[in-house]
């Protein structure tokens, strides 16, 4: 599969999880639209464009498990995620339940909105290693209290690439009568996902990532009861609309003025590339590769798995813990010497090494990353063991 995409053959590219990599062909289907809109953009933005978005919702929401009618796009999470901060009308004192595993955005997003409202934002730590999805469940709930009015919870997080068990974490919040908002980044395409039968309030997810899309390709879902109550982050043509379409929340949010949409109006052939290339097929055979080298990284790097090694906590990705005073020097040198491109990220006072694996890594990528590490321990002080 290496051939099929745009990424530098001189880099060991172990690195998906943070933007994506798109094959040829999408990327083709992606410029082929572009053309469109350039060759005569009143005729594409005034007539064709409502058909373009509609028959890529339709394509994403089969995919994903939901109405087509309740998602649109949007160029990332954050941009989702905003959009409902800007609309929940906190209060003083509310409080929002999460982690202290989240996306360094989406802290820093809750953290202005709070700092507007007087809302508290409540990161509930979640201790590693990783025992068993009760654990998590357990040390989450205790976050919670008669003031908590929201839930907010990645499905996978970045820094760690751990796998929350969200299902059961929404249907508490609905018997408790509470929001819930999954930003679900790295799920499409990578893990099992239906948002019908998941029944979160809002759900936000990528398609640059996992799903192979251009970049700039995200969605929101949002449950019919709260639609209506979902504010437009930009007001434009669809708030009021001269020409309403077959939902306000569509023209609210879809009719965003003079926009480049190509990214968002080759979805169709995003899944028809995953689906005639067996995705779900080499999905499975990356996760095992990850799998089958997790504890080989632990023993080279003197530290221990911070989950069971399974599919219960792992997907396509597996963040080791090594010991280093300068991750940003660290991660430097593997590109700069090694010509490894792959994240070595902190978080809360923890240092971590992640490896993604998509189909055009292989075994061999993993063992470059392996060998580097073994010369750097050796010849640099870098990496403590």
């Amino acid at each position: 599969m290496k051939s099929q995409f745009l990424l530098d053959k001189n880099i060991t590219f172990l690195n998906h999880g943070s933007f994506g990599a798109c094959p040829k062909p999408i990327f083709e289907e992606f410029q082929r639209f572009q053309l469109e809109l350039e060759r005569e953009p009143v005729q594409f933005i005034q007539k064709k464009q409502i058909g373009y978005l509609k028959t890529a919702r339709e394509s994403l929401a089969k995919y994903v498990g939901c109405e087509a009618q309740d998602l649109y796009f949007t160029p990332n999470p954050t941009f989702a995620i905003n959009t409902i901060m800007h609309s929940l009308n906190l209060k003083e004192d509310d409080e929002i339940l999460t982690t202290n595993h989240e996306y360094g955005a989406m802290d820093r997003t809750w953290h202005f909105y709070c700092k507007k409202s007087g809302a508290k934002y409540v990161r509930q730590e979640i201790s590693l290693p990783i025992i068993s999805k009760d654990q998590i469940l357990e040390e989450f709930w205790k976050g919670y209290s008669s003031k908590t009015k929201i839930i907010f919870i990645n499905q996978m997080s970045s820094a760690t690439a751990l796998l929350f068990p969200v299902k059961e974490i929404c249907d508490k919040a609905q018997e408790l009568g509470l929001i819930t908002i999954v930003d679900g980044a790295h799920i499409p395409g990578h893990i099992d996902l239906n948002i019908q039968e998941l029944n979160p309030d809002y759900y936000t997810g990528t398609l640059h990532k996992w799903m192979l899309a251009p970049k700039g390709s995200s969605f929101l879902y949002v449950k019919k009861e709260f639609q209506n109550d979902l504010h437009p982050l930009v007001v434009s043509w669809g708030y009021e609309s001269l020409f309403p379409g077959e939902s306000q929340f569509l023209d609210y949010h879809e009719n965003q003025g003079t926009r480049d949409v190509s990214v968002f109006v080759c979805t169709p052939s995003v899944i028809n590339f995953l689906e005639k290339n067996k995705w779900k097929q080499k999905s499975e055979e990356c996760k095992q590769i990850v799998l089958d080298n997790y504890q080989r990284f632990c023993d080279l790097l003197g530290t221990n798995p911070i989950c069971p090694i399974t599919s219960e906590f792992l997907g396509q990705m597996a963040s080791v813990p090594l010991k280093t005073n300068n991750p940003q020097g660290l991660k430097d040198l593997l590109y700069d010497k090694y010509k490894i491109q792959i994240p070595v990220m902190p978080l809360n006072g923890d240092i971590y090494i992640r490896y993604s694996i998509n189909a055009y890594n292989s075994q061999e990528d993993l063992d470059v990353l392996y060998s580097a590490l073994e010369d750097i321990i050796k010849t640099t002080n870098l990496i403590e063991v």
